[in-house]
């Protein structure tokens, strides 16, 4: 992942960070090993954290999506996490 301009705790910070915002909670009430469930985000907060994450890394990347069929599996902060990542790295 030397290629990307963010790390993955820059990326864990970034979903911690915007999802807090969404859900009126403080970063560090958020764990990475919570569900989304456990957070309290129904489908159209995941909505607004991946519009908010794509709005966020695209001009650091170049145009940068989430695609909704890759969203149903994204359960965790962990999993949002690792799937950024991973697509940063792709």
């Amino acid at each position: 992942m030397t290629d990307s301009p963010l790390s993955r705790d820059a990326v864990t910070e970034l979903v911690k960070t915007q999802l807090a915002e969404i859900l009126e909670k403080s970063p560090s009430d958020i764990a990475t090993s919570a569900s989304f469930a456990e957070l309290g985000a129904d489908s159209l907060s995941l909505i607004e954290l991946i519009e908010a994450i794509e709005e966020k890394i695209t001009p650091l990347v170049g145009e940068f999506h989430i695609n909704d069929e890759d969203l149903a599996g994204l359960t965790t902060v962990q999993e949002a996490v690792d799937y950024v990542t991973a697509k940063l790295a792709a």
